[in-house]
C-alpha cells in the first residue's frame, strides 16, 4: 500500500475531482485563446501584448498555470506510484517533477506579470 504523504488530495476522490476541475480550467483557457485568434485576423506584437496586458487574461493565465501544476502533479504521482516500485527512485522522480513544475509556474508568473 502506498502512503498518501506525497498525494495532493487526501484520497482518490479528491484527486479525481481536482484533475477534472483543472482539466475544465485548462480547456476553458484553450477556448479563450482560440477565440482570441479567431477574432483577430492579423496577429502583431502590439495586439498580442495588449491581449496579455488585460488583467483578466493575466489572472486567467495564472489560474491555468496553477491548474497545469496540480493536474501534472497528480498525474505524475499516479504514474510513479503505479510503475516505480523502488521507493528512493520514486521519491527522487517526484522531487524532480515538483521542482520542474514549480520553476515552470514561477517563470510563467514572471513572464505574465512582466508584460
Amino acid at each position: 500500500m502506498v502512503s498518501n504523504a506525497s498525494a495532493l488530495g487526501r484520497n482518490g476522490v479528491h484527486d479525481f475531482i481536482l484533475v477534472r476541475a483543472t482539466a475544465i480550467v485548462i480547456t476553458l483557457y484553450i477556448v479563450y485563446l482560440i477565440g482570441f485568434f479567431a477574432l483577430n485576423g492579423e496577429l502583431t506584437y502590439e495586439i498580442w501584448s495588449g491581449f496579455f496586458a488585460s488583467a483578466f487574461t493575466k489572472v486567467f493565465t495564472l489560474l491555468t498555470l496553477f491548474s497545469v501544476l496540480i493536474h501534472a502533479w497528480i498525474g505524475m504521482w499516479q504514474v510513479f506510484t503505479d510503475y516505480v516500485k523502488h521507493v528512493a527512485l520514486r521519491l527522487f522522480l517526484q522531487l524532480a517533477v515538483v521542482l520542474a513544475l514549480l520553476v515552470y509556474v514561477i517563470y510563467g508568473f514572471v513572464v505574465v506579470w512582466g508584460v
